[in-house]
């Protein structure tokens, strides 16, 4: 009976979300992850890009207790709003996260604005005037005291919580070069009423103040906006359900918004409408379009008891439906759950220049005050003393280290851009060059997607071209992707003859009078309803169409059985030699499909897949469990789709690559998109971001031991704090002039 006792005494952990704003690096992210974790029972994991937190916490734990621990550490914190759609209603939260950037991007403006003329007159003797020392504080405090706001923000709250990080150094460093430059021109207000100055002439170093934080608010810019877009995914996933639906009440059709849909209603769903929630079919059949969510080809034949998704497309008859999932329950709401929590479990990213800055900042803070003492006490000049502790600050400032990423990225990615490479952010760069799984989706990716004719089998005597020419002419009254394929293939052959008596039956075929003859064309029991008799001989056709991947449509002729014919999803000429370009990079190459084995296992023979790296059948939810599965084993993967089935999937895989033909919801789950249609982007795509972070990881290095080498010259006393700025300065040419190599990748 004791035994059970400590299993029964633990409480209930339950999951809450948070959003949390204010996080800046690295250091933020393991400050509110310790605050939190002192709490009894609670633990926290913090994604700095999503600027999230997914607590767990044991009942007697409130989430104002959660909310206000955050807050204490000095950031802001709010409930995660559910993934529901509203249908149309406007997020405010969502609004927020792009007003951020919107808010850097007003600062930054300004701050080049000013910035730009003060460089001048600073710098270059012939653009100076007398006094121009004035109008340079003049120009440089809007810069310090409002652009470089957000940077002395934050440092102010890491001060008050005894820790620093690069924002601090920043701070520190602009406030330093400003004020200084400030006491010495308020102490000597003649000193710039000669014109023509070399910058070794004078003690002002306002353009060293402006420049920091003009370029560091590039960096912050550029960051924000890698970061925005991260719910993109989740919003448009729940945007593609239906928002209205007619629902019966008292035998009078009534239409509602989709959302006020309670489980039982009957609703109906006429041909080319959205099925507006999940169900079970009470009355009509059709042909259901779920391409969206399974990424299958072909519609699915529903009737009375099938079950049907909601946000799939309804494409021929008439249906009435139960409800039998509403709201948070519905197929789409879970997918949506999953895209969501595939993107809060990915690690928060460890920035190297965050690793760094944890003890680079504290250890440039004690140099620089251990510079200011001894030389007081040496030279007994507190002049001289503060320079050299100013060329300390000035010269560590960490200007090339916080530009070593965003601007990697930016010509990175500017790049890609020109090959139709959209790389999403810095965070998309971590894995690439450990990765060694590429999973590949078929349909839309492998595949075109589109459904084409692949082959006419007549019986004995009938010519091939005429009897498909035939099924044509009545194939082309119908909207179904399969009837499309073969009123194409048979348009190339000649003129259609006009098709009369047509009649439409869903799930099983069409018919017509095609000039005096009953023609009929689909599926075996619907040629046998209308009195074709099918012998053994066709079942063997079917079964020998099927094999080869394709779905067998059947033709007769006044009762009398014609041919089959033969419609499949058709390989990209490209897939084949793309699928061995990676396999060639020492990459394994794996098919997941929603389609089934037979076809799956074709697809693959033709592309040079090996059959024990297919994974067919595989339903949206399962997508992202193959994918976890996998990283279980220790693969690290690149998942590349173009279906909304795929957006679990591209989220939870280590690089998420979405073909630029599929939907908005696969593209913004993705960390790269290819605006293209050909998988040999998806090689380039793969180097391009191996190559960029490379580059930034270069950039990372040669700053700080640029920065490194300076300092013990500063703190000697042999660094003028004009000349550290200089030199500060050079270090970010260095590492923009190392970015810039990127430019010519692909070439």
């Amino acid at each position: 009976m004791s035994s059970h006792a400590p299993e029964q005494a633990q409480p209930e952990v339950r999951t809450v979300d948070l959003d949390i704003q204010g996080m800046t690096c690295a250091s933020c992210v393991n400050r509110v992850e310790r605050k939190l974790g002192k709490l009894p029972g609670v633990t926290a994991s913090v994604n700095l890009p999503l600027e999230t937190a997914k607590v767990q916490v044991p009942q007697g734990v409130s989430d104002e207790t959660l909310i206000s621990t955050v807050e204490a550490a000095g950031y802001t914190a709010t409930l995660k709003k559910p993934a529901v759609p509203e249908h149309g209603e406007h997020d405010e939260h969502s609004g927020h996260e792009h007003l951020v950037p919107n808010h850097l991007l007003l600062r930054l403006i300004v701050s080049a604005v000013f910035t730009i003329p003060l460089f001048v007159i600073s710098m270059i003797p012939v653009a100076q005037f007398p006094h121009w020392g004035w109008v340079a504080f003049a120009l440089a405090t809007p810069v310090v005291f409002y652009g470089a706001w957000p940077f002395h923000k934050a440092a102010a709250i890491n001060a008050r919580h005894f820790s620093s990080t690069m924002d601090t150094l920043v701070s520190l460093g602009v406030l330093a070069a400003y004020l200084f430059s400030a006491i010495q021109l308020i102490l000597d207000p003649q000193m710039t009423a000669h014109t023509g100055m070399a910058m070794t002439e004078h003690a002002l170093y306002f353009e060293t103040a402006g420049v920091v934080a003009t370029l560091l608010l590039l960096g912050r810019y550029l960051e924000h906006r890698a970061k925005s877009s991260a719910s993109d995914a989740l919003k448009s996933l729940l945007n593609l359900g239906a928002k209205d639906a007619v629902v019966l009440r008292d035998g009078q059709e009534v239409k509602i918004p989709a959302a006020q849909l309670q489980i039982g209603d009957h609703f109906v769903v006429r041909p080319g409408e959205k099925i507006a929630t999940d169900g079970v079919v009470v009355e009509g059949s059709s042909a259901v379009d779920t391409s969206l969510l399974t990424g299958e080809s072909v519609p699915q034949e529903v009737k009375v008891g099938s079950e049907v998704t909601g946000a799939t497309l309804n494409t021929s008859g008439r249906l009435v439906i139960k409800a039998s999932r509403v709201g948070s329950e519905t197929t789409l709401a879970q997918m949506g759950k999953l895209v969501s929590e595939a993107q809060s479990g990915k690690a928060p990213i460890a920035r190297l220049a965050d690793r760094i800055s944890a003890v680079f900042v504290p250890i440039v803070l004690a140099i620089a005050l251990a510079t200011f003492g001894i030389w007081w006490l040496i030279s007994s000049d507190p002049y001289q003393a503060f320079s050299a502790a100013v060329a300390v600050l000035v010269i560590a400032c960490p200007c090339a280290l916080g530009l070593a990423t965003p601007i990697g990225l930016l010509v990175g990615t500017g790049r890609g851009a020109q090959l139709g490479i959209l790389i999403r952010g810095p965070q998309v760069l971590e894995d690439t060059r450990k990765l060694d799984t590429v999973v590949l989706d078929k349909t839309g990716t492998v595949t075109t997607g589109i459904m084409a004719h692949t082959g006419t089998t007549p019986v004995a005597g009938v010519d091939a071209d005429e009897i498909l020419q035939l099924a044509a002419a009545v194939e082309h009254h119908s909207e179904h992707p399969i009837a499309q394929a073969i009123a194409r293939a048979g348009a190339e052959l000649g003129p259609l003859a006009q098709a009369t008596d047509f009649h439409s039956e869903p799930g099983g075929g069409v018919m017509g009078l095609v000039s005096g003859q009953r023609v009929v064309v689909g599926r075996p029991s619907w040629l046998a309803a209308q009195g074709t008799v099918l012998d053994a001989s066709v079942q063997a056709l079917l079964e020998e169409a099927e094999a080869a991947g394709a779905t067998a449509i059947l033709v007769s002729v006044d009762q009398q059985f014609q041919a089959v014919i033969s419609v499949a999803d058709q390989i990209k000429d490209s897939s084949a030699a793309a699928i061995n370009e990676l396999q060639h990079r020492g990459l394994r190459v794996v098919l997941l499909t929603g389609d089934n084995p037979s076809v799956a296992m074709k697809v693959a023979a033709k592309v040079g897949i090996d059959p024990a790296d297919v994974f067919a059948g595989v339903f949206p939810a399962d997508k992202s469990r193959t994918i976890a599965e996998l990283q279980a084993q220790g693969k690290v993967v690149a998942m590349v789709g173009d279906g909304v089935n795929d957006a679990p999937a591209l989220a939870q895989a280590d690089l998420g690559i979405a073909m630029g033909s599929g939907t908005d919801v696969a593209i913004e789950a993705a960390d790269i998109t290819l605006m293209g249609n050909d998988l040999h982007q998806v090689s380039a795509a793969i180097d391009l971001s191996a190559k960029t972070l490379s580059t930034i990881k270069m950039n990372l290095f040669w700053a700080f031991a640029y920065n490194t080498a300076g300092i013990p010259i500063a703190a000697l006393g042999l660094l003028n704090p004009m000349i550290a700025g200089a030199a500060m300065a050079a270090s970010s040419v260095l590492v923009v002039a190392n970015s810039l190599r990127l430019r010519r990748f692909g070439k």
